[in-house]
């Protein structure tokens, strides 16, 4: 905890002194190296959160591509943003977060209203406009976060409609990518179904409760997982793919929460 506390007033609070402001302004003139600070400050804030990260397998590069993933906790933002350039998804709510709020803009957030099915349309278009220019989008497909011991249903709707802007918006090469995130270790040690509450953002706790317990908890080891690409056509069902990748982020995370090995594409 004190290697924390000295690492976030002497690292951590003078990059972001100096990095927020720039990170601004990289945004503002619309350099296309926006990606790389974000980079750095979900880096850092591994350190920070003691998140020590695996990876296994590699994200889609430059072709436009939606990574659908399970959610476990908010620290999932972190670890995902320190190994790939993403863009991610959020309810809208965070976008009104003080700090948090910042710091979404600055990655380039893309929100949506889960509160109205109209607002699904403008986020499509956002995703698939972005997603054109040959970026990546993360999308927490099951629409909630979980404790992390299984993977809740997948939402094709929104996936749907960013099938068809991306297609409105000039990208007729498409990749859908399953991604999986699972906490397996705690101080080196496998995580039991009890201790994943340490971790998860359940309902029953508060979001101070929430992070008093990530800041001050032991080293979690995270293995990000990325599945093999599938492409997206026009005429596709959705609903299968989204089922297909969905079936691909359960299988890795059952493997990865029972310590087995994991096959992707490299």
């Amino acid at each position: 905890m004190i290697f924390r506390i000295v690492f976030f007033l002497f690292v951590f609070v003078p990059f972001m002194l100096v990095v927020i402001p720039l990170q601004a302004l990289i945004l503002l003139l619309k350099l296309p190296f926006w990606n790389l600070l974000p980079r750095l400050f979900h880096k850092l804030g591994c350190v920070f959160l003691g998140l020590r990260v695996n990876v296994i397998g590699a994200p889609s590069h430059g072709r436009p591509t939606l990574l659908v993933s399970n959610h476990i906790s908010w620290t999932d933002i972190v670890a995902i943003g320190s190994v790939a350039d993403v863009t991610f998804v959020a309810k809208r709510e965070v976008g009104s977060w003080p700090f948090v709020g910042m710091m979404a803009n600055l990655q380039r957030t893309i929100y949506v209203d889960r509160t109205r099915r109209s607002d699904a349309g403008r986020t499509a278009q956002a995703m698939g406009r972005h997603m054109a220019g040959g970026n990546a989008v993360l999308l927490f497909a099951e629409g909630q976060s979980d404790i992390g011991t299984h993977v809740l249903p997948f939402r094709s709707a929104l996936i749907g409609a960013a099938q068809h802007a991306m297609l409105d918006a000039g990208a007729s090469d498409v990749l859908i990518q399953p991604l999986t995130i699972a906490y397996t270790k705690l101080q080196g040690l496998p995580v039991s179904r009890n201790e994943r509450s340490l971790i998860a953002w359940i309902k029953s706790k508060s979001v101070k409760q929430n992070i008093a317990e990530i800041l001050s908890g032991p080293v979690k080891d995270v293995t990000v997982a990325f599945g093999a690409p599938m492409p997206l056509n026009q005429g596709d069902d959705r609903k299968a793919v989204t089922r297909a990748a969905e079936n691909q982020v359960r299988a890795m995370l059952v493997a990865l929460n029972r310590g087995g090995d994991v096959n992707t594409p490299l």
